[in-house]
């Protein structure tokens, strides 16, 4: 055959069509895929795979071979690695040229290994190099000639396609560099965010209840040491605050605080999050990406949901806060950190771990200094304050004057046992102040119906109109008085607050009224 070849008008159409689609995709499984689609009818084969070369640690990244009906529909298996002088990859980026093969088991060159967990045979294959502006970036296999041996046409086929593959690729790479510069920009603003709205210190924790002032107590003795804290209690109760508050307050405050909920990703994915991953390590890992322990280095990490990490994480979980290092997914060099970890949970960790469902050791290393927030049904005191909190918040935020919340409805509040705890509360009044379209009153009428059952009376409403006006006005208002006292536990200032008046006003009706305080 002549060195010589053309092309079909069909296989220029197909050419064009290749070109365009390589260069739309940024995820290298699905580009894989569509590379396999794409070149399938042009030159007739039955699979197609790449080997990316990672000049760091001198080796190959094989990706799985797509093949007609077989792996692209199965779960993606971890990626091979190999050395980058063995095997036809080998061979192809020393010699810089292209190798056709038509009989596998007659080439010495071939590695006796099974890159493939898939049932698929390579019988032959053109491997050719892909190189870009970046240099040599590996090499792509097409698999397995449908009829009869590949030919010099096919090997030039091949090597057309490569350079658009190496492009496109290479594009890839730029996108997941950039994707990871915006997350890493994006940690930090989070960072600064948190920062400006921890730094008030206490105040960002409401509550004067005998429960709120004991845990006030403990976190006041951890936030001057680096120890490591686990938070317990149930959901809703605040446990992300505290955290930095205890942060934000202590030697470690101008230093990042790096927040992760390990229950919202898989395994796979929390491990790459935490530890970081190298180039290669698995199909769409286009670059390099440091985890949140490395960007916390010197910091804090604060793992919610510590419980819900499954049982080989914790091992790997144990040895960076034992040792105080790991390795990045993929990768082969450790990378030494000096963080401190504070994690949270709902769950009892104590008995999780009695019954094998948490490593004890790990359990034991984390509960250095434990911290409970109490449920807020165990600190009713506080509501009247948090739901005046809530609806300052809410109504700076929609827009709307702030409303008073009723004697009645607080009642209804307080009789509540919150489930949801602060969480909870904070939802119900930011739906009250929706209900409420404007007005300046919270009532009764405006709460769930959770929180009002049937015949439920409201004080004060049946002696409305015993008397005259001015006898009602005033049993009502020396009513609502002391019920706001009551609520507030004594403190004039909170019950002044939410009557709507100043505090000399209230003290000016507490003497009108001749009103006792116990």
């Amino acid at each position: 055959m002549t060195d010589e070849f053309y092309l079909t008008e069909q296989e220029l159409a197909l050419f064009g069509d290749v070109f365009a689609s390589f260069h739309r995709i940024m995820d290298l499984d699905e580009m894989l895929g569509v590379i396999f689609t794409k070149i399938k009818p042009i030159i007739n084969i039955e699979g197609a795979s790449i080997a990316l070369h990672d000049p760091t640690t001198k080796e190959f990244c094989f990706y799985r071979t797509i093949e007609q009906g077989g792996a692209q529909n199965n779960p993606i298996p971890p990626v091979m690695r190999f050395p980058d002088d063995q095997g036809i990859a080998g061979w192809v980026r020393e010699s810089g040229e292209t190798a056709l093969i038509n009989d596998i088991e007659g080439d010495d060159r071939v590695l006796n290994i099974n890159l493939d967990s898939s049932d698929f045979v390579t019988r032959s294959m053109i491997c050719v190099p892909l190189k870009s502006r970046k240099g040599f970036q590996g090499v792509f296999y097409a698999l397995n000639k449908t009829n009869g041996d590949f030919s010099e046409k096919d090997r030039k086929l091949v090597e057309i396609l490569s350079g658009s593959i190496a492009v496109s690729l290479e594009n890839a790479y730029l996108y997941g560099e950039l994707t990871n510069h915006l997350e890493s920009l994006e940690r930090q603003k989070q960072t600064l965010l948190s920062q400006m709205k921890a730094k008030t210190g206490f105040k960002e924790i409401i509550g004067s209840s005998p429960p709120m002032r004991r845990l006030f107590g403990l976190m006041q003795k951890v936030i001057d040491v680096p120890t490591t804290v686990l938070i317990q209690g149930e959901t809703g109760t605040g446990k992300e605050l505290i955290a930095k508050v205890i942060h934000y307050n202590g030697p470690l405050k101008d230093k990042p605080l790096i927040a992760e909920n390990c229950a919202a990703l898989p395994e796979t994915l929390l491990e790459s999050e935490l530890f970081g991953h190298v180039r290669g390590a698995f199909t769409g890992a286009v670059s390099d990406k440091k985890g949140l322990f490395e960007l916390a280095d010197g910091g804090t990490i604060f793992l919610d949901e510590i419980g819900e990490i499954s049982l080989p994480m914790q091992v790997k979980l144990l040895r960076v806060l034992q040792e105080g290092e790991f390795r990045p997914v993929g990768g082969h060099k450790t990378v030494r950190v000096d963080v401190r970890l504070i994690a949270s949970t709902n769950r009892n960790l104590a008995e999780e771990s009695s019954r094998g469902a948490f490593r004890e050791d790990l359990y034991y290393r984390i509960n250095v200094f434990q911290v409970t927030p109490p449920p807020l049904r165990e600190r009713k005191d506080d509501i009247l304050s948090l739901a005046n909190h809530f609806l300052e918040k809410f109504s700076t935020r929609y827009h709307k004057p702030l409303p008073q919340v009723t004697p009645q409805t607080l009642d209804l509040l307080t009789r509540y046992d919150w489930p949801g705890n602060v969480r909870e509360l904070e939802n119900e009044m930011e739906r009250a102040i929706t209900m409420a379209a404007g007005g300046g009153i919270i009532t009764p009428e405006l709460l769930s119906d959770k929180l009002r059952p049937a015949g439920t009376s409201f004080t004060g409403t049946a002696t409305v109109t015993d008397g005259t006006l001015k006898e009602a006005v005033h049993r009502i208002e020396r009513q609502m008085i002391q019920e706001a006292l009551a609520a507030s536990g004594g403190n004039r200032s909170q019950a002044a607050k939410a009557l709507g008046l100043s505090r000399q006003g209230l003290l000016n009706k507490i003497s009108a009224y001749d009103i006792t305080l116990d």
